[in-house]
């Protein structure tokens, strides 16, 4: 570890104060004498250590700041040497680093306002690049070009978004344009007419739906989580979340999902008639089996089978959170890996289609195999409760809620679950696929007796 002894400068300056000098031994081969730019009476200096008057207050106070900016100095030249590249280390960079310490107004430079979407696309580059959610992200984007223009028009005035000016009532402002732009698209149509050039697009904004609980408070934790980039990386000092009113949380009905009986009856029903439904019939069977994401499903290869077990890192949490989930195939799943080997002209594990036909062909598989069982659901965009037949509303993730819905039957544990689902101890995702249904709650009053 680096080392520093102190000592006096010979020489004697017009005040009667000498310079104290520091020996700095980084290695054996490199071994400094430095000027520390620190002045004091010789008589109050000795062996090293500063000697302090018993009396005088006045001196003791100055002896004090004297001693108190020599150790902080120490204190950083020790932290150079041992957190820079050895390569890099020499008497210039260590003058300099003590000329940053004892003259910091010399190096001040003036704040330059950073450009909001400038900022938004290096975190899009530096964070999001290649990921699933990166495509939501530049809908944020967009929705800020659009917010910043809806400013201008409303108010009259060359209003322009910056990293420095974003507050918390801006936040809130924000949010209510993200909630009322339907409206806002009657009254200012023009905010509408060309492709944003804050990202990469060519598409022309279109006439924006209502959008409902949950979609709005997905987009502002979005952008909750580029501010909380922003002070990570020194660009601000404090996130305007901490001023706003609470963005809120998501709201979601009591989780509904297919029976393990229900699962059979699909997987066993004969669709030779219709051969491409029975193809996307064993990729829904194959995600129940396995319970992950569709992001994820389409992505498979072989390679993700590994010693009889799938294996994957998980789109949705890579960037924030890397962990592979491994899901060892029972013998349905695995026979039906082996019907579709070698079938995908692209390599994949089978041959997808997009999310949009896939999703369609569930709900055409669910009215021919009659499973039909009515079912409460909550509106996303009313946040009412209504009631719908399966068939209606089967999707992808509806796959997924059977998986871990129904394991968490059988075992109870969601841990356990957990590790298989690839869902975070505690999170509070999980709670939405966790059913506790009526047998669960007998068994908890049985306890009782």
């Amino acid at each position: 570890m680096a080392t520093i002894t102190r000592s006096l400068s010979s020489k004697v300056n017009g005040n009667g104060e000498s310079e104290i000098m520091l020996r700095l031994t980084v290695s054996r081969e490199l071994r400094l004498r430095l000027r520390s730019g620190v002045f004091i009476e010789p008589s109050r200096f000795r062996e090293g250590k500063f000697i302090m008057p018993r009396a005088d207050r006045k001196t003791l106070a100055k002896l004090q700041i004297i001693s108190d900016n020599l150790s902080s100095l120490e204190c950083r030249l020790i932290s150079l040497s041992v957190n820079t590249p050895a390569n890099q280390l020499n008497k210039e960079f260590f003058e300099d680093a003590i000329m940053r310490h004892n003259h910091p107004e010399l190096f001040e430079t003036v704040p330059v306002s950073r450009s909001l979407f400038d900022t938004f696309n290096e975190y899009l580059d530096t964070t999001q690049d290649g990921t699933k959610l990166s495509s939501h992200y530049k809908v944020l984007a967009r929705l800020l070009d659009r917010y910043e223009k809806y400013k201008r028009k409303s108010t009259r005035q060359k209003f322009q978004l910056t990293l420095e000016d974003f507050n918390g009532a801006m936040v809130d402002d924000f949010k209510q344009f993200v909630i009322d732009e339907p409206r806002i698209y009657e009254k200012y149509p023009s905010i509408y007419k060309d492709a944003s050039d804050v990202v990469e697009t060519k598409r022309k904004p279109r006439k924006p739906e209502q959008r409902g609980h949950n979609a709005v408070i997905a987009i502002m934790k979005r952008l909750r989580a580029f501010f909380n980039w922003c002070v990570k990386r020194g660009y601000i000092t404090r996130t305007p979340f901490a001023s706003c009113t609470s963005i809120g949380a998501e709201k979601y009905g009591v989780p509904y999902y297919i029976t393990l009986e229900e699962r059979d009856k699909i997987a066993d029903r004969d669709f030779s008639f219709k051969k491409s439904l029975e193809v996307q019939r064993d990729i829904f069977i194959f995600q129940c089996l396995i319970g992950c994401r569709v992001s994820d499903l389409m992505e498979l290869t072989p390679e993700n089978i590994i010693n009889g077990a799938v294996e994957y890192m998980p789109n949705k949490t890579k960037g924030e959170r890397p962990e592979v989930v491994r899901v060892p195939l029972n013998s349905r799943a695995k026979a039906l890996v082996r019907k579709y080997k070698g079938v995908d002209e692209k390599g994949r594990l089978f041959p997808f289609i997009s999310t949009q036909k896939y999703n369609q062909a569930i709900k055409d598989i669910f009215t021919l195999c009659g499973i039909t069982r009515v079912v409460t659901v909550l509106n996303p965009k009313t946040g009412e409760e209504e009631r719908k037949p399966l068939n209606e509303i089967a999707s992808s993730h509806m796959a997924r809620r059977t998986f871990v819905g129904n394991l968490y039957k059988k075992v109870k544990d969601p841990s356990l679950v957990g590790a298989l689902s690839g869902h975070k101890e505690g999170s509070k995702a999980f709670a939405r696929y966790r059913d506790i249904d009526e047998d669960i709650k007998k068994e908890l009053v049985n306890l009782l007796d």
